[in-house]
């Protein structure tokens, strides 16, 4: 491959939403072919292109099609010449995609590919596809009517979560997901093998759980002189059902998956990550600091939690965009973890409160993202927070049914993790949208006063 060619694919993946090394300085070191896959007139070459910056190095998957011709169709996606062929991302290119999901569907692949089949699935001759541009760190592709090809964009060696966890659950039979069809890896000599791409059922008439979230709350904004529960549009019993789901979704992952014992060592551990991350927060985001002794202490509490805690995999991030509303009832997805952290983090046990606090962190963010124009009115700042706590409570009452468990009874380890996750809110948007950093400021604010007022009485019964 010529150094030309490997200069225009470093321009292109520079364009696109998947890459991470967005605003850094990057070097496309080398790009190499993989494997091929052939169906009639169509070739797919699958590369891999080695790409440097200051955050270190990071490999990235760019299945592309070959043409003869230039095609002005899938003009958007030309990422240049070689060997007197035109090449395109193959994702934005039909007939490849169906090369690619027929080669996951009982279609021959050539080492060093590997086709895994969970559940057989039947493939159209000459699918349909179509590109959803909503994922940020990875490509899906809607293929036939009810097939979704995801292709992993940057890959490293190891399962990947969302394959492992999908595997595990499908094969147990759980209903809290949208099962696994299949998936596709290959051997990149001394890396060893990389899950490139997984295929699994598409439900079409699904509604995203971010989006029914911001319906009720405009409804509830449209009738401004109303509380959230005399709207026709409350979520409060779907966030109770999900509060289930989310329940019986991690009974599943502790009944398919490793699990384990926290004891003082780990939970001291955990509380020292936790303040680092918060004082590397409070000098990126100065704002923090003057309430970086109350948000500290949550972490402190943590060490002061009996030995015990059970840990578990777990979803890793959670928020209402990873749930699907279907006709009968919440579907959880993606079970890839943090994008931006490390493998070894992303599959590492913890405790079920990471995903509680996550999503009790997304009612309030789905809230507040609707007025973050509007500060100055008062009356919808406080509807935005009689929703968000009507629904926090509606959930946490759903997972407590579910699973015979309260997690007011592990406030400590809830209050800990909601906390740290503000943080990364606000280093995330005061980098990427200033203008909704008062969304995790003010959950600061409120986390912080917990803990004052807590001391307070703490020192009046002294």
């Amino acid at each position: 491959m010529t150094d030309q060619f490997a200069t225009r694919i470093g321009e292109y993946v520079a364009q696109q939403r998947w890459f991470a090394g967005k605003g850094r300085e990057h070097t496309v070191r080398h790009v190499r072919t993989l494997a091929w896959l052939s169906g009639g007139d169509v070739r797919v070459q699958v590369a891999l292109a080695e790409v440097e910056s200051s955050a270190g190095v990071d490999v990235y998957q760019l299945p592309l099609s070959h043409h003869t011709e230039r095609l002005e169709q899938l003009e958007h996606a030309y990422v240049g010449e070689l060997e007197e062929h035109h090449v395109y991302d193959a994702l934005h290119d039909r007939a490849a995609v169906g090369v690619i999901a027929a080669a996951m569907t009982g279609g021959a692949v050539e080492t060093p590919l590997r086709t895994h089949t969970v559940a057989p699935a039947e493939l159209d001759r000459d699918p349909p596809a179509m590109l959803l541009t909503g994922e940020q760190s990875n490509s899906n592709v809607v293929v036939g009517s009810d097939l979704l090809l995801k292709v992993f964009r940057r890959v490293a060696p190891g399962r990947n979560p969302d394959v492992e966890v999908l595997e595990a659950l499908t094969r147990s039979g759980s209903a809290e997901i949208v099962p696994l069809v299949g998936w596709l890896e290959g051997v990149d000599g001394d890396r060893g093998r990389l899950d490139l791409a997984m295929l699994s059922q598409f439900l079409r008439t699904a509604t995203d759980g971010w989006d029914l979230a911001l319906t009720s709350i405009r409804d509830l904004f449209a009738e401004r002189d109303l509380h959230p529960d005399e709207v026709g549009g409350d979520f409060a019993s779907e966030a109770h059902r999900l509060g289930g789901t989310t329940a019986r979704l991690h009974a599943g992952l502790a009944g398919c998956l490793p699990r384990a014992t926290w004891g003082h060592h780990e939970l001291a551990a955990v509380a020292a990550r936790m303040r680092a991350r918060l004082d590397a927060a409070v000098d990126a985001v100065p704002q923090l600091a003057e309430h970086a002794t109350g948000l500290a202490a949550a972490y402190d509490a943590l060490v002061e939690i009996p030995a015990g805690v059970p840990v578990q995999r777990v979803h890793g991030d959670f928020h209402l965009g990873q749930a699907l509303r279907t006709l009968d009832g919440w579907r959880v997805i993606d079970f890839e973890g943090e994008p931006s952290a490390p493998l070894e983090q992303r599959i590492a046990l913890d405790t079920p409160m990471r995903d509680v606090a996550g999503m009790l962190r997304s009612f309030e963010y789905a809230a507040q993202s609707q007025w973050a124009d509007l500060l100055g009115d008062h009356q919808l700042a406080q509807r935005a927070q009689e929703w968000a706590e009507r629904n926090r409570l509606a959930f946490l009452g759903g997972y407590a049914e579910e699973s015979g468990t309260e997690p007011a009874e592990q406030d400590s380890l809830l209050r800990a993790y909601e906390t740290d996750k503000a943080v990364y809110e606000a280093v995330y948007e005061a980098r990427n949208r200033p203008g909704w950093l008062p969304i995790p400021l003010r959950a600061m604010a409120r986390l912080a006063a917990r803990h004052d007022a807590v001391a307070g009485r703490a020192g009046g019964a002294s």
